[in-house]
């Protein structure tokens, strides 16, 4: 469970970089994101699921 919980803080803490060191660019990003249809949304989001699964799994091993 320490693990776990020190996963979601590295998420917290590059999440926090992207919001301070480039808010106008993922202001532009979420702008893109609204006019891009929701199933390639889905697959954008499936594709960074799988490819974080990846990075994890090859870490691990």
């Amino acid at each position: 469970m320490e693990y776990f919980f020190s996963l979601i803080g590295m998420v917290l803490v590059v999440e926090g970089l992207i919001y301070s060191l480039f808010p106008s660019g993922l202001k532009k990003l979420v702008i893109i994101l609204l006019s891009m249809e929701e199933k390639q949304v889905r697959n954008l989001g499936l594709f960074f699921m799988l490819t974080g699964t990846f990075i994890v799994w090859a870490a691990n091993t």
